[in-house]
């Protein structure tokens, strides 16, 4: 046979997964025999009646993914009544899911597009945590959730990846001596910054590791502890001036200082 087939593809949401199953149901076959049309956020029986009549005089298919229970029944019994072959795409491992757990499901159309997104807003706190990462463009701390200062090696950016994944858009701003921080700094909330203070010894260790790393002399200023205390002593008076929350991060690892600013700013959430 070289009939053309033409697959009617139904969702009471956007209608991607049905999509997908068809598409890689067709690959199977020659693509020249076989086309997909979409008809997304179908929720009267209206629309249900419409396709299935052009179902049937074209000869088609029809796949869906519908959780309303009165129109997944109406696609069902229009199908059944134009001997259309269909296929419900989700039905069945519904009821093997709801059988395991004991539960009924939600019946909710788009839930999966919730958990997209849930994705994409992580995936732009990370971009935005990258951006507007070390101070490089100050725009960003008038639009972060968090803004985290501190002196070089308090793992400020680290933290602000790590908040991202968390949905936080974090920037964070290296509080220097020979260097006035931005403007933008002191316009902001004090309770959205945070500032990140360390004992001289455990940045002295930091920072000597960091050299070595680098294949440089440990000896050099950036290690000293005379340098040391001196950018300590400047950040403490900066962060004294913005009257932000400070959180001593000596003896805390990177999540879990992550977790204390998190709760931070959202108090009544969970980890």
């Amino acid at each position: 046979m070289n009939e053309q087939v033409t697959v009617y593809v139904l969702s009471d949401s956007v209608g991607e997964t049905a999509e997908l199953v068809v598409k890689a149901a067709i690959s199977q076959f020659s693509e020249s025999k076989s086309r997909i049309r979409r008809i997304p956020y179908v929720e009267d029986v209206g629309t249900v009646d419409e396709v299935v009549r052009e179902a049937a005089e074209n000869n088609g298919l029809i796949a869906f993914t519908v959780v309303i229970p009165e129109i997944k029944q109406r696609i069902i019994q229009e199908a059944q009544k134009q001997g259309i072959p269909f296929y419900d795409v989700l039905s069945p491992l519904l009821s093997m899911v709801e059988d395991r757990l004991g539960e009924a499901p939600k019946n909710e159309s788009g839930l999966i597009h919730t958990l997209d997104e849930d994705y994409f807003r992580k995936v732009e706190a990370i971009e935005f945590a990258v951006k507007y990462d070390d101070g490089r463009d100050p725009r960003g701390i008038l639009r972060a959730d968090v803004v985290l200062v501190g002196v070089s090696r308090t793992s400020k950016t680290p933290l602000s990846q790590y908040l991202a994944h968390k949905r936080l858009k974090v920037a964070n701003v290296p509080l220097v001596p020979e260097v006035e921080p931005p403007e933008e700094l002191f316009t902001i909330p004090p309770e959205r910054v945070i500032g990140l203070k360390i004992s001289p010894e455990k940045l002295n260790g930091i920072r000597t590791e960091r050299l070595k790393a680098l294949g440089l002399k440990a000896q050099a200023n950036y290690a000293t502890i005379q340098r040391i205390e001196e950018e300590l002593r400047y950040s403490a008076d900066m962060m004294e001036r913005l009257q932000c929350q400070v959180i001593d991060v000596s003896a805390k690892a990177v999540e879990e200082t992550a977790n204390i600013i998190y709760q931070m700013v959202h108090p009544h959430q969970s980890r």
